[in-house]
């Protein structure tokens, strides 16, 4: 052999030993119970994460304020959580970025029956229909919703408000946690809610009686859900992971429209807990209130009318800037389009 092939044999040799030693890449991802987070589920669950060199570590948060505050402490890596909080969090100073989408929309709202005789006996028309309720029960309808700055509380405000003017005095919003959601609908003590997938599904199995009047993409068109986003630390010290991240995510997203049977069997241990079935989850991943988008490009008009609707209900003083909040260079390189 001569020197010249030798030196090549041994070069390729020394790279594959490398590689079989690599370490894997220690990868905390923040999550919030949804559907719309499922990609994260299915490529944890399927082990892409482990044959792509990510060691991922997914931890559960009941909403997207405190999984910021982990991401700034350090204990987080990337976060599979709404857009606002992390728009928010990039105002505030803190070095994140979203790199790819994940879902729209997400949730629904869903009547009760006593709201929905209002509506029918009005033709569907909102105003109203809450104006009907007020005038029969004497007093607004009680809506349930997740906190100020959650996109089912945006979509429900722009769907009342904006898209129908119904009038303030005929409702009454309030704001829960997404399992007091479920509760509340189930047990009557609201007369209509916006509700997040799995939950969706689960509500509107376990009483026929509940109907869905619309979904949160129809309240406020193309309303993001869902996104990948990741600190700049992580990000400038494994480029690589990065990329391997949103190469995944595409195709679970992908997997999921195509296989929600089979996704299911790796979302619902992580949303069904034990007690929610694995056909529940498979109808939810299959839901019309969620779409599976990947593109972060797809997301930026959307994301701008929203922050800047989300000043006219007092969620911010001013909207924060979107200027390098969705990053698509890393998208757009790895997929090719």
């Amino acid at each position: 052999m001569g020197f010249s092939r030798l030196a090549i044999a041994v070069a390729t040799l020394i790279g594959a030993l490398s590689c079989a030693n690599a370490q894997p890449v220690k990868t905390r991802i923040a999550y919030v119970p949804v559907v719309g987070a499922a990609p994260i589920f299915v490529l944890d669950g399927a082990g892409w994460g482990r044959e792509a060199g990510l060691d991922l570590s997914l931890i559960k948060f009941e909403s997207g304020p405190p999984a910021i505050n982990a991401l700034a402490s350090g204990t987080i890596d990337a976060l599979a959580i709404g857009l606002a909080p992390v728009a928010v969090a990039r105002a505030k100073g803190l070095d994140v970025r979203v790199v790819s989408a994940m879902s729209n929309g997400g949730s629904a709202f869903v009547a009760t029956p006593k709201l929905m005789e209002a509506l029918d006996v009005t033709g569907g028309d909102p105003a109203r229909g809450f104006a009907a309720f007020r005038q029969r029960n004497a007093r607004p309808a009680k809506l349930a919703t997740v906190p100020p700055g959650g996109v089912p509380n945006v979509a429900l405000n722009h769907w009342l408000f904006r898209l129908n003017n119904v009038s303030r005095d005929d409702v009454q919003i309030i704001a829960m946690g997404i399992d007091a959601i479920q509760q509340a609908v189930l047990s009557g003590a609201v007369d209509g809610a916006t509700v997040l997938e799995p939950a969706l599904t689960i509500v509107l199995g376990r009483d026929a009686r509940l109907k869905t009047i619309v979904t949160a993409s129809q309240m406020f068109e193309n309303i993001p859900g869902v996104v990948l986003a990741v600190s700049g630390a992580y990000s400038s010290g494994h480029p690589e992971a990065v990329d391997a991240l949103v190469r995944l995510v595409d195709r679970a997203s992908a997997f999921i429209v195509n296989n929600p049977d089979a996704a299911a069997d790796f979302v619902q241990p992580v949303l069904g807990g034990g007690l929610v079935e694995k056909a529940v989850i498979a109808r939810a991943l299959s839901s019309s209130a969620v779409s599976f988008v990947t593109d972060p490009r797809v997301i930026e008009e959307p994301t701008r009318r929203m922050l800047a609707y989300q000043v006219e209900i007092g969620d911010f003083a001013m909207a924060p800037p979107t200027n390098g909040l969705i990053d698509p260079s890393v998208f757009e390189r790895v997929l090719g389009r």
